[in-house]
C-alpha cells in the first residue's frame, strides 16, 4: 500500500507541457519506419558495445603505455604486440562510424517522446543517454581529426581530451547497459516475423550496416596491414612514402632541431653510477653496431617495418655502470619544445637486445626528419615514445 506514495515522494511526477507545443518531431506518428525496433536497436546496440568496449581496451593500453603509472608493467615482446593493439584501436574506432550511425537512427524518435520528462528519474535518465550520445560522437569525430592529422579544429590537446572523454563515454555505456537490459534481452530474444515493409528488410540493414563497417575496414587497415595497402584507398597515410620510405610525422625543420643535430660539437651524454660520458658520433660509430628489423607503430594507426642499425642501448649503460642494461632510463632529445622532447625507456626495453640507438635506416645513413644523430628505437613502443635526435640517457635504478 506504501509502494505507490513512496515512489512518488522519491520520484515526483513533473508537469506535462501543453499540447500546444507538441509540434515538429514530437507529434504522434511522425516516425514511421517499420524497420525500427527493439531487436533491431538490440543487436545493433550489440556490435555497437562490442566495438567501443574494444576501442576502449586498446586506448587504455596506449594511454598506459604513453603514461605509465607505477604498478604498470609492458613487454618488449612480441615485437608487433603495439603494432596490433594500436591498429585493432583505429580500425575498431572508424569501424563504429557506420554502427553508431545506425544505432542513432533506430532509436531517434525516442528523442522525442512526449512528454519529454515523465518524472525526475526519467530526466537523469534521458541525461545520461545524451550524455552517452555527446561522448560517443565527440570519440568518433576526434579520432578520425587524429587519424587525419588535423588538429587545428579542436583547439584542444587531443590525447587529453579523447582518453578522458573515453572514461566518460564508457561509464554512461555501462549505466545505459544497466538501465535498459530487460528491454535489450527482449529485443535479442524476439523470434517474431519480420513486418513486410516493402523496402529494405531489417536484415538487409543489419547487412549493410556491417557491410560498411567491413568495407571501412578494409579501405584503411593497410596503414597496420601490408596486404591491405593496395586497397585501403581511405587510408590518410602510405607507410612506404617518406623519408628513406618511412612516413615522418614532424619534420627535423618544424621541430627545430637542424642546427643542433649537424653540429660537429654534438655529443651524447651517458649517466649513470658509474658517472657520466659524454661520445662522439665517431666514438659511436667505434662500438659493435647491430641491426634489428623493427616496427615503428605511431599512435594514429599507421605502422611500417623498417631495418635500423645501430648500438645496443644495454651496451652504452653498461659503459656507466648499468650491467645487463637493467635500469630506467630517461631518453632526451636535441628537441625543447615538444610534449614528447623526453621518454621513459622501462627495464624490460632497455636492456632487450633489439633496442638501439639507430644510426641507420635500411643501411643508410639515418636522415635528419628520422632522427638524426641517433634515434631510439625498441621494440613493441609507440612511434611517439620512439625519441628522435638523442641528446642523453639517464639510468636510474628500479
Amino acid at each position: 500500500m506504501l509502494r505507490a506514495p513512496f515512489r512518488r515522494l522519491i520520484d515526483p511526477a513533473l508537469p506535462t507541457p501543453p499540447d500546444a507545443f507538441r509540434r515538429g518531431p514530437f507529434r504522434a506518428g511522425v516516425f514511421r519506419s517499420a524497420l525500427r525496433s527493439e531487436r533491431l536497436t538490440s543487436q545493433l546496440g550489440l556490435w555497437l558495445g562490442i566495438a567501443f568496449g574494444t576501442c576502449f581496451l586498446t586506448g587504455l593500453i596506449s594511454h598506459l603505455i604513453q603514461h605509465p603509472p607505477g604498478w604498470f608493467w609492458w613487454p618488449s615482446r612480441p615485437v608487433w604486440l603495439y603494432r596490433a593493439t594500436q591498429g585493432i584501436h583505429v580500425a575498431t574506432g572508424l569501424a563504429t562510424v557506420p554502427l553508431l550511425g545506425a544505432k542513432l537512427w533506430s532509436v531517434y524518435p525516442r528523442l522525442f517522446t512526449w512528454p519529454p520528462a515523465r518524472t525526475v528519474v526519467h530526466t537523469l535518465e534521458r541525461g545520461s543517454v545524451a550524455v552517452l550520445v555527446a561522448a560517443a560522437l565527440f570519440q568518433v569525430v576526434t579520432g578520425i581529426l587524429n587519424v587525419a592529422r588535423w588538429y587545428t579544429p579542436m583547439g584542444f590537446f587531443f590525447t587529453t581530451a579523447h582518453y578522458w572523454t573515453a572514461w566518460l563515454a564508457i561509464g554512461a555505456l555501462l549505466l545505459h547497459i544497466a538501465v535498459q537490459l530487460p528491454v535489450i534481452r527482449r529485443g535479442l530474444a524476439d523470434r517474431a516475423p519480420e513486418p513486410a515493409t516493402g523496402g529494405l528488410s531489417r536484415r538487409g540493414l543489419l547487412a549493410t550496416v556491417a557491410g560498411s563497417a567491413v568495407l571501412i575496414t578494409v579501405a584503411t587497415a593497410g596503414e597496420t596491414v601490408p596486404a591491405l595497402n593496395a586497397v585501403s584507398v581511405l587510408g590518410p597515410r602510405r607507410p612506404d612514402t617518406g623519408p628513406q620510405h618511412l612516413p615522418v610525422n614532424t619534420s627535423a625543420r618544424n621541430a627545430q632541431v637542424v642546427a643542433a643535430a649537424t653540429d660537429p660539437a654534438y655529443r651524447l651524454r651517458i649517466s649513470g653510477p658509474a658517472g657520466t660520458r659524454l661520445l662522439s658520433l665517431a666514438d659511436l660509430d667505434a662500438l659493435p653496431q647491430h641491426t634489428a628489423s623493427l616496427p615503428i607503430a605511431c599512435v594514429e594507426g599507421w605502422s611500417a617495418d623498417a631495418v635500423w642499425t645501430g648500438i645496443r642501448v644495454a651496451d652504452l649503460l653498461a659503459l656507466v655502470g648499468v650491467p645487463d642494461g637493467n635500469a630506467q632510463v630517461l631518453v632526451e632529445s636535441l628537441q625543447q619544445h615538444s610534449r614528447y622532447a623526453s621518454s621513459i625507456l622501462a627495464p624490460p626495453h632497455a636492456r632487450d637486445p633489439l633496442t638501439l640507438l639507430a644510426r641507420k635506416l635500411h643501411g643508410q645513413p639515418l636522415a635528419l626528419d628520422h632522427g638524426y644523430p641517433l634515434r631510439l628505437i625498441a621494440p613493441n613502443r609507440p612511434g611517439v615514445l620512439q625519441t628522435k635526435c638523442v641528446a642523453a640517457l639517464t639510468a636510474a635504478d628500479r
